[in-house]
């Protein structure tokens, strides 16, 4: 194919970047995933691996990596709360020392960038909903912080190589997100109410409930950070990414009850440190810049989420 582009996709085992490399490859592209596997898994990229035009490397991007690429999508970083804080400091190494190996490799091939930052860059936000004009709220030396200000270093790394270098990068801030390949113990509020109801286990509760967040399904983020991508190259972003549709967690936990069908109690344990109290995206960016809005509702979400996880469960 004359005009197949050869993408990089960082973090590609993942939950994000696996149905990434599904969709770059549906398109006709030649695809390198790379990942170390310390939370992505291979069995996320099941039916790719026999593909030709995918190849799969395992390697760290905190050490530099040296190949011919047309375009990079760098999503390589723990995003749970567990995972991340189990290695605070690689966490930020990999959001750092990636990102610089990430673009100085745009850089070198000239290639288009997009980086895959997140709300949390918002912290504990005292505006609602967050704009991207919103600096944030962030606790800088928390348990969170190797993420949240890695993240915030990242996106600082990527604008400097598009001012003092001309590198056609995209941003997107990406809110919480759900749906199939994500991993089984990641502690995200979706996958832990899921498998705890499936299980007939109580299903745990941080703090009151009341906390809210706003849920997007993977299809329709995927739809969106490929439009992002595909747009001129003055738009670089930060374009906010999420469903603006806005829930309690306890409003979460007793939808997955209903939809499993199960005998599960509610158990309530303290907040954490800097769990944010609410969380919901302005995405009229997103709207105006990207024509796009998300599109599947929260029940049809959770029921596909949910099949996913009875049939890994029914594997163990």
């Amino acid at each position: 194919m004359i005009d197949q582009k050869r993408v990089l996709v960082t973090g590609g085992a993942g939950f994000i970047g696996s149905h990434l490399c599904r969709r770059l490859i549906d398109e006709g592209n030649d695809v390198l995933c790379v990942d170390n596997l310390y939370t992505g898994r291979k069995s996320n990229l099941f039916g790719l691996l026999n593909n030709v035009n995918f190849e799969f490397l395992r390697h760290d991007i905190t050490f530099p990596l040296f190949i011919e690429v047309d375009e990079i999508y760098n999503l390589a970083c723990p995003a749970s709360p567990i995972h991340y804080q189990n290695d605070p400091v690689q966490t930020t190494k990999v959001n750092v020392h990636g990102s610089i190996n990430m673009l100085g490799l745009a850089k070198r091939v000239k290639a288009k960038i997009f980086q895959a930052s997140t709300s949390e860059v918002y912290g504990d936000p005292t505006v609602h909903p967050q704009p991207e004009n919103y600096a944030g709220n962030v606790n800088c030396i928390g348990r969170r912080s190797c993420y949240d200000e890695g993240k915030r270093c990242a996106e600082t790394l990527f604008f400097d190589y598009h001012r003092q270098h001309d590198l056609n990068i995209k941003v997107a801030r990406i809110f919480n997100t759900y749906g199939p390949n994500m991993h089984p113990n990641d502690g995200r509020v979706v996958s832990n109410f899921i498998i705890q109801a499936l299980l007939e286990k109580p299903i745990t509760i941080f703090g009151d409930g009341s906390q809210t967040r706003s849920f997007c399904y993977i299809d329709d983020l995927i739809e969106a950070i490929t439009r992002l991508m595909a747009t001129s190259d003055d738009v670089t972003g930060p374009i906010n990414i999420g469903n603006p549709d806005e829930f309690q967690i306890i409003e979460l936990a007793e939808k997955v009850i209903e939809l499993t069908g199960s005998r599960s109690e509610l158990v309530f344990k303290n907040l954490p440190e800097d769990d944010p109290k609410q969380r919901r995206p302005d995405i009229a960016l997103a709207g105006q810049t990207l024509k796009w809005q998300p599109q599947v509702k929260i029940e049809e979400g959770l029921k596909k989420t949910i099949e996913y996880f009875e049939v890994l469960l029914s594997h163990l």
